[in-house]
């Protein structure tokens, strides 16, 4: 396939434009008051999501460059989930931020290298603040009720889940299951769990759940 090589204000521009595409469709679903976006992926039924990630991955532009950076900004908001679980739509209206503003000082004359310096000792200064005035401990069944709210977007759910954290600790296991009775219960299961699976698929017991269990069991 032929290659398109473009240089200088193009390549800039189609960079920039495809950053801002995909930014101002992830961005109406930042914080507890953003909007739900629907997303129709050509079968099945329109997904209606407020997760930024989720927006940004199904996000392709018809323009090479424009997709280009439309594909920087979704490594940006993949990342942040894989390493904080949270807050990509936040990382992503970043991400457009200093994009923009960056590409505005380099059309000005500004040196690139020396603006990507000053973007790095940004974020040194950013992350300082955060750690020593800004970030707090969220330990208390109030705060992770209104963390784990704000990320389901659902108050009910919220409180589901900060029970189930005070139930089994901050090294606990949570799992979510889709249940088909009305309404949410809560199970606890005590115990510990192995970061390993089953030697052999021979060794499942529930095949539904594709699951081995064995109760009251010894181990060596």
């Amino acid at each position: 396939m032929a290659k398109d090589i473009q240089y200088d204000e193009s390549a800039r521009e189609g960079l920039k434009a495809g950053v801002n595409k995909l930014a101002n469709a992830v961005k109406v679903t930042l914080g507890p008051k953003g909007r739900n976006v629907i997303l129709d992926k050509g079968y099945g039924s329109p997904t209606i999501t407020k997760d930024g990630v989720t927006v940004a991955k199904e996000i392709e532009l018809e323009d090479k460059m424009e997709n280009a950076g439309a594909e920087l900004v979704k490594e940006v908001a993949s990342k942040t989930n894989d390493i904080a679980g949270d807050g990509t739509t936040t990382a992503t209206v970043l991400a457009q931020a200093i994009v923009n503003e960056g590409l505005k000082n380099v059309a000005a004359g500004a040196n690139p290298m020396m603006v990507k310096k000053g973007i790095d000792k940004g974020v040194e200064a950013v992350i300082k603040e955060l750690k020593e005035n800004i970030s707090q401990d969220i330990s208390d069944d109030e705060k992770i009720k209104q963390v784990a709210s704000i990320s389901a977007n659902d108050k009910e759910i919220g409180q589901k889940i900060a029970e189930a954290m005070k139930d089994v600790g901050n090294d606990g296991v949570i799992t979510v299951e889709e249940s088909q009775s009305f309404g949410m219960d809560k199970e606890l299961v005590e115990g510990m769990q192995f970061d390993s699976g089953y030697v052999s698929p021979y060794m499942i017991t529930n095949p539904d759940r594709m699951e081995s269990e064995y109760e009251n069991s010894k181990i060596l």
